[in-house]
């Protein structure tokens, strides 16, 4: 079932779509403002986040940044602003659709639909990831020749390809794969990293595709 986080602070607007979204089979959360938006991806990892730019707390530019800093989640803008302007920052910004306010229901539903189908193309994409001598499929959870990854290694490894060339932060990584309490452990980041490197890579002292960049975080390298 494809999850979609709706942010918006209308309590019409997310009663609307809550309801017909799931009358859709889709499953449906909600967030009121952009401090909860941004919390809520984080924790439950919609498919897709419908957003509008006029929150009570932080402008849905800033939201989409946000996002846009660790997930390539597809974002669909849902605002009042009519202006070209605004249609064009929150495009440049990483959203990958923009609808205004008001809007025909059966028209924003085939605009998720679309949205919805150039990610399932990108999803394939992630099926045949090349680094270093090997195929990664984050599908289908393997690596080509057999080798065998932990769990741990898998959560790591899928955040940095998922992500080509963005700098994941350290902190981001500890609170994702070992929870908010261990944010100080780098420690744990140093020697999973070393053991990613020693099964991927060509040249395990040399890599380069999984970088770190010191005192800040790790990056995937395509």
């Amino acid at each position: 079932m494809t999850k979609v986080l709706v942010v918006d602070d209308e309590p019409q607007i997310l009663r609307a779509l809550r309801i017909n979204l799931s009358a859709r089979q889709y499953d449906v959360a909600v967030a009121v403002d952009g401090s909860a938006a941004l919390r809520q991806a984080a924790e439950w990892h919609p498919d897709l986040v419908v957003l509008d730019l006029g929150l009570p707390d932080i402008d849905g530019i800033d939201v989409i940044h946000g996002l846009r800093g660790w997930t390539r989640v597809p974002i669909v803008v849902l605002s009042g602003r009519a202006g070209n302007q605004d249609k064009i920052h929150a495009l440049d910004a990483g959203a990958d659709d923009y609808v205004t306010k008001p809007f025909g229901i059966e028209e924003f539903l085939a605009r998720i639909r679309a949205v919805s189908r150039r990610a399932s193309i990108q999803e394939a994409e992630l099926a045949s990831i090349q680094l270093g001598d090997h195929t990664v499929d984050l599908v289908s959870k393997t690596v080509s020749g057999g080798l065998r990854l932990t769990p741990t290694e898998w959560h790591i490894l899928e955040i940095l390809l998922r992500n080509p060339g963005k700098l994941i932060p350290q902190r981001y990584l500890l609170t994702e794969v070992w929870g908010s309490k261990h944010v100080k452990e780098t420690h744990y980041l140093r020697q999973y990293m070393a053991q990613l490197r020693k099964k991927l890579e060509r040249d395990p002292a040399r890599p380069r595709h999984l970088i770190t960049e010191p005192g800040m975080g790790y990056r995937y390298t395509p």
